[in-house]
């Protein structure tokens, strides 16, 4: 005699965007960073990554863009300062991290970080529900220190260097500096104010410097 049993059915979503990077997230992007490295360095990740996704969905073109950045800004900086000298605070902001950024941390008030995802390059080549780039200018984006130097020095070095950069900004001497890779490659430097405000009042000599490539 055969018995059969009626299994339940169950409605599952699968986010096949998690089992590629289960393979992935291990590639390397240059000669030192890997994505999960690039995806995973922000706080509001370690804080939240629960709920974040930190990986791109437009895999064609993010991908080569964060391995320009590594071929031509970070890898000679690794070289030539150190890998453990390397500090990386944001690197690749994903759509869910955009998300977590722009809320406020329910102790303290305050958002919990700053994200201009239209202007500063790190949400890269991914594309909005309007199957439009999030940022028009492209390229790709990170944020770093490099441990017991001041910023000044390492952007006069990066200067001096004469390093391919798109966009850098100068916050202040012991705080991370921004740095991108795109296809402008414009050089251009800013730095801010008392108020948060970019200006390029201060900086005048890293400017002519910026303009002799």
């Amino acid at each position: 005699m055969s018995v059969f049993f009626r299994l339940p059915t169950y409605n599952i979503t699968v986010n096949l965007n998690a089992f590629v990077f289960m393979d992935n997230s291990n590639l390397k992007l240059g000669k030192h960073l890997t994505l999960e490295e690039f995806c995973t360095c922000t706080q509001t990740y370690q804080k939240y990554a629960e709920n974040i996704n930190p990986y791109p969905q437009n895999l064609p073109e993010v991908i080569p863009a964060l391995q320009d950045l590594n071929k031509f800004i970070i890898d000679p900086i690794i070289d030539y300062f150190g890998r453990d000298k390397f500090d990386l605070t944001y690197g690749f902001c994903s759509s869910d991290l955009k998300k977590y950024l722009e809320k406020k941390d329910p102790v303290t008030g305050q958002k919990n970080g700053r994200v201009a995802p239209n202007l500063d390059q790190h949400i890269s080549h991914e594309i909005n529900k309007n199957g439009q780039y999030y940022c028009q200018r492209l390229g790709a984006a990170c944020d770093f220190l490099i441990r017991d130097l001041p910023s000044t020095e390492l952007v006069e070095w990066i200067l001096q260097s004469k390093l391919p950069f798109d966009s850098l900004y100068f916050y202040s001497n012991y705080q991370p500096i921004h740095i991108s890779y795109g296809q402008q490659h414009k050089r251009d430097i800013w730095t801010f104010n008392n108020l948060g405000t970019p200006t390029k009042k201060g900086i005048e000599n890293w400017i002519k410097l910026a303009k002799q490539t």
